[in-house]
C-alpha cells in the first residue's frame, strides 16, 4: 500500500461530497460501475488524485480551465512527475472532453487501464 498524508484525508472525504459537474458525470455516468474498482478524491502521496484504480495502479486527473493557465502547468508536471515516480500512471481528461466526448473518453479510459494491466503482468 503506497503512504499518504493522513491530513488529505479530511478534505478528500470534502471534494467527494462537492464534486464539480464534470467529475460527478464521469463517476456516476461510468467510474462507479467500471470492470475495475475506482476510487473517487484519493489521497496518495501528498495529493489527492480525482480518480484511481488501484489495480491498474491509474489516476485520472480532469482539468478545467486553471490548468491551462502557466503557474498551473508547472504544478501539474510536477504531480504528474512525483505520481510517476511512486509507480502510479497519469491520465489527463479535459472538461471540454467531458462534454463535447464522453464516449470517447470512456474509450480512452479503458484502453489506458487495459494498456495499464498488460503491462503489469509482463
Amino acid at each position: 500500500m503506497k503512504t499518504y498524508n493522513k491530513a488529505n484525508i479530511p478534505l478528500a472525504k470534502e471534494m467527494r461530497k462537492n464534486m464539480t459537474p464534470w467529475e460527478r458525470k464521469l463517476w456516476y455516468d461510468y467510474l462507479r460501475n467500471h470492470t475495475y474498482r475506482f476510487q473517487r478524491q484519493k489521497a496518495i502521496g501528498n495529493y489527492i488524485v480525482d480518480f484511481y484504480c488501484a489495480k491498474a495502479k491509474l489516476c485520472i486527473e480532469l482539468d478545467g480551465g486553471g490548468h491551462y493557465e502557466e503557474e498551473q502547468i508547472e504544478k501539474d508536471k510536477k504531480r504528474t512527475s512525483e505520481l510517476e515516480a511512486m509507480g502510479f500512471k497519469i491520465f489527463r481528461v479535459s472538461n471540454l472532453d467531458i462534454d463535447k466526448n464522453f464516449s470517447g473518453v470512456c474509450e480512452a479510459i479503458d484502453l489506458a487501464v487495459n494498456r495499464f494491466l498488460e503491462n503489469k503482468e509482463r
